[in-house]
């Protein structure tokens, strides 16, 4: 969703706490999957849970099959980050529960229909309740959860353009930098500094 502002520290917190519900643990799988990996909200609603499982143990890094990715590029992968692995095994420990645990299910299934994803637009009116509920204002959606992405790893990078670009999977460096809010003080300061 263009022109998504990406998400603070507090922020991420406060949206983690106010998913609740019936499908809390579903709800925040996603949104912590979302920041923790920075795909796509079509890429995170393609995966399954065989992309988490293999061979009876969880992968050390997920990846999105090409089929599944923007424009068609190449498959992208990265490490599946602790607090990601921990909230995505609550999830997929209640399917089994529930016995709506097979390999080839969608990690986020939909109520409606066998084996279906919840919508791009369900996942929408999730994050925007819980946006609401916590009263934060801006331009907030699902791609958000990319942006807030972007901005850490960036941030983790020293700033460093083309290791964001490779952990954003962009082929073109200027679509990394659409991604990356800048401090207006900070390019002030260097500004008088000079």
């Amino acid at each position: 969703m263009q022109g998504c502002r990406p998400l603070t520290d507090l922020e991420i917190q406060r949206v983690l706490n106010s998913l609740g519900g019936r499908f809390n643990e579903r709800d925040q799988a996603l949104f912590v999957l979302g920041v923790k990996t920075g795909f796509r909200i079509s890429e995170l609603l393609s995966l399954k849970i065989k992309d988490f499982i293999q061979h009876g143990q969880y992968v050390t890094r997920l990846k999105v099959k090409r089929e599944n990715m923007k424009k068609k590029m190449q498959g992208r992968d990265v490490p599946l980050h602790p607090e990601a692995k921990k909230v995505i095994h609550q999830w997929l420990e209640k399917l089994k529960k529930e016995n709506r645990y097979h390999e080839d299910h969608y990690v986020f299934l939909s109520q409606k229909g066998y084996n279906k994803p919840i919508s791009r637009r369900h996942a929408l009116r999730v994050l925007r309740a819980a946006y609401d509920a916590e009263c934060l204002t801006g331009s907030l959606g699902t791609h958000s959860m990319r942006k807030t992405f972007a901005e850490r790893v960036h941030r983790n990078f020293d700033k460093d353009l083309i290791k964001t670009q490779k952990a954003l999977g962009h082929k073109n460096i200027n679509s990394t930098v659409s991604y990356l809010s800048f401090d207006e003080e900070e390019i002030d300061a260097g500004i008088l500094a000079s």
